[in-house]
């Protein structure tokens, strides 16, 4: 079970690239279940749950796959859900959420690169947890300056 989860649902299992599909099948996701209207504590909820289990998972897998291994990921859906967390689902914020998490989680500015240290499932998922939160407070000021 902790593999199907660390590799979203198998995702990780492409390769290269696998990080950036599974950001985009996470987008596709939240748009579908949230675009006509989203309770932001049923979203919370899925967020936290996504976040546990991915701890979890990254944790369970490092002795078998090695120290963030690239068929993890699960902290790219993290990243991706704290994205677009208590904002409004819409074409627009979906699409500039998901350019913004891959820029950060890619760059790895602003002290995201130093999350990685962190030992175990925690350090798996930190960076892409801060990108993520990174993305949200851009979309929210986006959100509040050009109502998109």
């Amino acid at each position: 079970m902790h593999r199907i989860i660390a590799t979203g649902l198998s995702i990780g299992y492409i390769g290269r690239g696998g990080g950036t599909v599974a950001a985009a099948a996470c987008c596709l996701g939240w748009y579908l279940a949230f675009s006509g209207g989203v309770d932001p504590l049923v979203a919370l909820l899925v967020t936290v749950i996504i976040t546990d289990l991915g701890v979890w998972a990254a944790d369970r897998v490092e002795p078998l796959w090695g120290e963030d291994s690239p068929r993890v990921v699960i902290d790219e859906i993290a990243g991706m859900c704290i994205s677009l967390l208590f904002l409004p689902v819409t074409l627009a914020t979906v699409l500039v959420g998901f350019v913004l998490f891959r820029f950060f989680d890619i760059a790895k500015p602003l002290y995201i690169r130093r999350a990685e240290g962190i030992p175990g499932g925690w350090g798996v998922m930190a960076d892409d947890l801060l990108a993520g939160l990174y993305t949200n407070v851009m979309l929210q000021v986006a959100v509040q300056l050009f109502s998109f």
